[in-house]
């Protein structure tokens, strides 16, 4: 394979709804740059793209797909991305290293719950977008029904530079008003015959023709004016107005398509080489410093991983883009991050299960190599004396999660293991074992992304695993001075056990200095504190432990063992067994013993005493919080608000987006339990969130009821 130079490298994403035929347009692809020399389908299995076993099992892209074809003198590396947002992943990463998306759209159904997601997400990543209306042989396919949604959904950006002459199982051509020609195919071999458009059709050219010179002409201002001493634009200057359109995202260029029939994908490929821009002439990537870094091939040679996968003959395979200079079999490059020294042993061009071997990479090209020793996703390599560190894909935060564990208690290494390894390669699987909930918590974007990760585990791990609702990090503080005290005395012969601590708490408030005087049970306590201790837990918030011990009642190394009596009571609360938070704590007496005192006495006597005085504190349950932001179509609002309400949140504020509301809302993590499914069956898929973590708040009393009803049955249980 020859090796290409930027200027003559595209960089291409197929994005659009599951089902609409990103997969099959990109076998014509691949058929049509002689990269591969028959078809698959996705029914047969045996596409380049949908290669793995999970894939082939639900008959659909799971996982993001590196590509490539030679046409006309050019390398253009695609990659197709799954339909689902659930496996929104892949999209984001492959929005990281291509520069112009093509949105394919199912002439079935037009605009759909996909087509929406993924065109929202291209625009957040500033990628001009190409729209594909695909499977124009269907017999249900509307090509005018689909334009008019995709009006609807994006206004006047969209624009016609082709239109079929017939749909269904007729489609065979369309007129192409860009160059003003018809194109006929026969059968599905992609043979096309350029013939000049019909007298019945001219008419209907030469006003969509008007409709887009007119298009082109608005975003360059030196084409408005020949527009307007000329009337109309040559070819080239279309383009050069198309291209200039896309940059802003102001246009989006509507073509004909049949990736079964290979009609049409010649001409789509035609005009991303002719309009889509080269790496050099795309956006710019800057280093987490800030630095501008040139797509260059004289550069300093640099790329960036923007992928991960772990395959069965090859083992671990590094997806990357060529950020700089010219990266070359054998060369020895730095990890930004962690300083390992990496060598590139093999070098490929990829076609999804088809790899080709290659000495050398240019400046914006997309391979892989293998087998690097400590280079993950989102890491750069480096040569020279360059550390440059590019910014990080930024992927989706996670809107499902899940506690598991392996249905055999003797897997639990092993499945502690697998699930790295699947975080490795998708890196929206979250895996965390929290010590508090004493669970392994798996987060992911949706519950069919964690089923895919279940049968992944089943499949390709031989680990059998149960899912179950993860219990929820609730906090226990205080609302209330207390006192309390305890005497711990043990004797069973030999050296015995005693000590006695007397303790005052109250709740600590940021900015509230402590206090030495209490009135509690009717009694007035006045304190002279000798010395304090700051403790900042791990979990949120603070302990200050006040020692106020006079007379010497209590020695001052007994102290430490009273403070870690009552930090094991505050990881484990004594309400439901969640951390405690923001709390003073004053020992202010105690009485030990010459010969039987010692740490763990005073350590057991601190964590009964502080226990004791917790109860009497008015204690209360603190839960988490999360910001709510739901995207809806504004038909389905009335519903997405019942539901909110259900779940205890509390409407913040609401916008309009084109023809989606935007909700804000605060919601206990404890009711937002399965809400992406449950979203979407009331949105029928079209609405989509995301959350994040906002505070602790208290929670109502007929909640805290039940939540301590439960723990005490717990521990009867237990």
């Amino acid at each position: 394979m020859k090796t290409y130079s930027t200027e003559k490298i595209r960089n291409i994403v197929l994005l659009g709804a599951t089902g609409c035929g990103k997969t099959t347009l990109a076998e014509s692809m691949l058929f049509e740059g002689k990269v591969i020399e028959r078809r698959g389908s996705v029914d047969a299995k045996n596409t380049a793209s949908d290669y793995t076993e999970m894939e082939q099992s639900y008959l659909r892209s799971i996982y993001s797909t590196l590509l490539y074809t030679e046409f006309m003198e050019r390398k253009l590396n695609f990659i197709d991305t799954p339909g689902s947002d659930d496996f929104a992943g892949g999209v984001f990463s492959a929005f990281k290293v291509c520069d112009t998306g093509v949105l394919v759209v199912n002439a079935q159904n037009g605009v759909e719950v996909g087509t929406e997601i993924f065109a929202r997400y291209a625009q957040s990543h500033n990628k001009p977008l190409i729209v594909a209306v695909n499977q124009l042989d269907n017999e249900k396919a509307d090509f005018d029904a689909a334009v008019e949604s995709l009006k609807n959904a994006f206004g006047k950006k969209v624009v016609l530079v082709q239109y079929p002459l017939a749909v269904g199982n007729n489609f065979d051509g369309f007129v192409d008003v860009l160059k003003m020609k018809m194109y006929k195919f026969k059968g599905d071999t992609g043979e096309r015959q350029d013939l000049e458009i019909p007298d019945s059709e001219k008419e209907k050219a030469a006003e969509l023709h008007r409709i887009l010179i007119e298009a082109a002409a608005e975003y360059e201002e030196e084409l408005m004016e020949l527009f307007f001493d000329k009337g109309t634009l040559e070819e080239e200057e279309i383009r050069k107005g198309l291209r200039a359109g896309m940059k802003t995202q102001e246009v989006m260029p509507i073509f004909c398509v049949s990736g079964k029939k290979d009609i049409g994908v010649k001409r789509l490929m035609e005009f991303i080489i002719n309009v889509a821009p080269s790496p050099e002439k795309a956006r710019e990537y800057k280093t987490v410093e800030d630095e501008v870094v040139p797509c260059n091939a004289k550069g300093t040679p640099s790329l960036f991983v923007f992928k991960t996968a772990i395959e069965q003959h090859m083992g671990e395979v590094s997806y990357f883009r060529v950020m700089s200079g010219v990266i070359t079999e054998g060369a020895d490059l730095t990890n930004a991050a962690n300083g390992t020294k990496e060598r590139l042993t093999q070098l490929y061009a990829v076609a999804g299960k088809n790899r080709t071997k290659v000495t050398e990479l240019q400046a914006g090209d997309i391979g892989c190599t293998v087998k690097l020793k400590s280079t993950r996703t989102n890491q750069t390599l480096n040569g020279g004396a360059a550390a440059w560190q590019f910014y990080p894909i930024t992927f989706p935060q996670p809107k499902f999660r899940t506690a598991v564990k392996p249905a055999n208690a003797a897997d639990e290494e092993k499945l502690g293991e697998a699930l790295n390894r699947c975080h490795l390669e998708d890196p929206t699987i979250l895996v965390e074992y929290s010590k508090e909930l004493k669970q392994t918590i798996v987060s992911g974007q949706g519950e069919h992304h964690i089923n895919v990760l279940k049968k992944q585990l089943s499949t390709a791990f031989k680990i059998e695993i149960e899912l179950f609702n993860p219990k929820i990090p609730y906090r226990e503080t205080i609302t209330a001075p207390a006192i309390a005290d305890y005497r711990h005395k043990k004797q069973s012969g030999g050296a015995g056990q005693f000590g006695e601590v007397y303790i005052v708490i109250e709740p600590y408030e940021e900015g509230v200095p402590e206090k030495k005087t209490f009135k509690v049970d009717g009694k007035e306590i006045t304190l002279n504190i000798k010395g304090t201790e700051e403790v900042a837990l791990e979990w949120g918030g603070k302990l200050f432990f006040h020692n106020c011990i006079v007379g010497g009642a209590i020695d001052a190394r007994f102290l430490p063992a009273i403070l870690k009596g009552v930090m094991e009571k505050m990881e484990e609360g004594p309400l439901t067994g969640s951390y405690a938070r923001d709390i003073r704590v004053y020992v202010y007496d105690g009485k030990m013993h010459p010969v039987d005192s010692n740490e763990i006495s005073f350590r057991l006597a601190g964590r009964n005493a502080f226990k004791e005085a917790f109860k009497k504190a008015r204690p209360k349950i603190m839960e988490p919080i999360y910001n709510v932001e739901v995207l809806s179509p504004s038909d389905a609002m009335g519903s997405v608000m019942s539901d909110l309400q259900n779940r205890r949140a509390m409407i913040e504020g609401m916008s309009s987006d084109k023809n989606f509301e935007i909700v804000k809302a605060q919601a206990p993590l404890a009711e937002l339990n399965k809400y992406s499914t449950t979203l979407s069956s009331v949105s029928s898929g079209r609405a989509t969130y995301t959350m994040q973590f906002a505070e602790y708040r208290q929670v109502p009393p007929d909640v805290q009821d039940k939540l301590l009803k439960a723990y005490v049955e717990q521990d009867k249980d237990e």
